[in-house]
């Protein structure tokens, strides 16, 4: 198989061995951003110059402690640096000015600008999204730089220094050709494309001794990557990798650890009037959430009820929209875990969850007791797709509606099913369909057989769990199973 990956996907496709080698442990780099460097420095054979990856890691990936060294440089010594870093751009309403903020160094726009020379070489790649990552190069306009006439019509304060993008370089120059993964995924049984995507997120699928069920659960964990608005409650021992799947492999979605969590965080700070983690991220992963403490519970609790129905909520006179999906993971006791879900999993969840209103707007559980405790053997010691490039691919197939169309004409609903519990199943359904069979462009291309054993049944189980959990919290939802969603029978019958 390892061929026909390479045939396939030829340059996307980089060697990784994080079994025998801490190299990339040590420099504390999260998975995308190590393939990407895997791709600029291996050679065919996926050797790499460990000295010369070291050398472009110091001088390009700066710390955060290093950022008062760096504005040394420009504001003082006015030299350029350059460095990747993610980037957001803002444009002024009233001024036509073009800044942009550094988020994870703490610079804001208030003390940038763009000037528009530079602003019309790389609009392109700065306005794909709201935050981008790519090479930045940097310098510093002083006060007295300004022309003065212009100044005049500008708002008070606007002749202050400010530190000037120089140049941007996107971190992807490459075209996202979906059209070809697509296609690609011809060439694999299900049996090989699950193992391609478990190294394409760094794990070894012959660890898990060809356990279909342990590979799909662990695969479970990626249906917010390709699917909107996707909320999850995944319970496991500790050990099993939650944390690392959801912080370190894509650079669209937000781990957040333990600590407090705010509403103005999240959702929307009003004193700053920025929106939060849910409009720029494609999920928001409530990590160790037993551990998380809340503000004010009610206002949070408001919030995520009105963002995990919608996709938005009100704060104040402030709207916030956003796709990301809310994901709540938790370490569960083994005395608590149960292979049916039956046992009353959310007992330790913090008081914010101990609302049926609020749980039942999250569409589905993973039972993380089905995925091995992480070892030697689980890590990927071989060639595997780019995680970069292939959490490019499931960013983009979120804005293909497509799936869900096929999705629509392939279940069956039975008459008085339950809205929320119709749209859970379909939005999970749909995210496996895009996950496991990319290649599926009408309901004729997958048989009823596989839809049913990989998208549907599972997507009842996640939902089933869920609403078994609600009965424990609430006895108004006690004892109401899931409808018996199917297959339509004249599908059935063809596939």
């Amino acid at each position: 198989m390892i061929e026909k990956l390479r045939n396939c996907f030829d340059e996307m496709v980089v060697y990784k061995d994080l079994k025998k080698s801490n190299f990339f442990s040590a420099l504390s780099l999260p998975s995308f951003m190590r393939d990407w460097l895997l791709k600029k420095f291996e050679d065919e054979s996926g050797h790499f110059d460990s000295d010369e990856l070291v050398h472009f890691v110091r001088t390009y990936l700066p710390r955060k402690d290093e950022w008062t060294a760096i504005k040394n440089q420009v504001v003082i010594e006015h030299e350029r640096v350059k460095f990747l870093a993610k980037v957001s751009v803002d444009i002024d309403i009233k001024t036509g000015e073009v800044s942009f903020a550094l988020p994870d160094f703490g610079l804001s726009n208030k003390d940038t600008i763009i000037e528009d020379a530079v602003w019309q070489t790389c609009k392109d790649d700065l306005v794909r999204g709201r935050e981008t990552w790519g090479m930045v190069e940097i310098g510093y306009r002083s006060p007295d730089s300004y022309d003065v006439e212009l100044s005049k019509n500008k708002s008070k304060g606007a002749n202050r220094g400010k530190i000037k993008l120089t140049a941007f370089k996107s971190f992807c120059p490459y075209t996202i050709d979906i059209n070809y993964f697509k296609e690609a995924r011809c060439e694999f049984t299900t049996a090989e494309w699950l193992d391609v995507l478990l190294g394409a997120v760094d794990y070894n699928a012959s660890g898990y001794l060809g356990n279909e069920e342990k590979k799909l659960t662990m695969l479970t964990r990626l249906l917010p990557f390709v699917e909107k608005k996707l909320n999850l409650v995944e319970l496991a021992p500790k050990g099993t990798g939650k944390s690392y799947l959801f912080g370190q492999v894509s650079r669209y979605g937000w781990l957040s650890s333990g600590g407090v969590m705010s509403r103005a965080k999240m959702f929307y700070d009003v004193s700053k009037r920025t929106d939060g983690l849910v409009a720029s991220n494609d999920f928001v992963t409530l990590d160790e959430v037993q551990t998380i403490t809340f503000p004010d519970v009610n206002e949070m609790r408001g919030a995520l009820k009105s963002f995990c129905e919608n996709g938005y909520c009100n704060i104040g006179n402030h709207r916030v929209d956003g796709d990301a999906g809310v994901i709540l993971c938790g370490n569960i006791k083994e005395e608590t875990m149960d292979a049916d879900g039956f046992g009353n999993m959310f007992e330790e969840l913090p008081p914010v969850f101990h609302e049926s209103a609020l749980i039942e707007r999250f569409h589905g559980f993973i039972k993380g007791w089905n995925i091995p405790r992480m070892n030697d053997d689980l890590k990927i010691a071989g060639w595997a797709l780019n995680s970069e490039y292939f959490c490019s691919i499931m960013h983009e197939l979120r804005d293909d509606m497509s799936y869900r169309a096929i999705v629509d004409e392939l279940i069956e609903v039975p008459e008085a099913a339950d809205t929320r519990d119709t749209e859970a199943v379909k939005r999970i359904s749909t995210a496996y369909l895009k996950l496991l069979f990319p290649q599926v462009r009408s309901a004729s291309d997958i048989s009823a057989r596989e839809f049913k054993r990989y998208c549907l049944d599972r997507a009842r189980k996640m939902r089933d769990t869920i609403k078994y959990q609600l009965g424990l919290l609430d006895v108004e939802y006690r004892g109401k199973d899931i409808p018996v969603f199917s297959v339509r029978p004249d599908l059935e019958e063809v596939g």
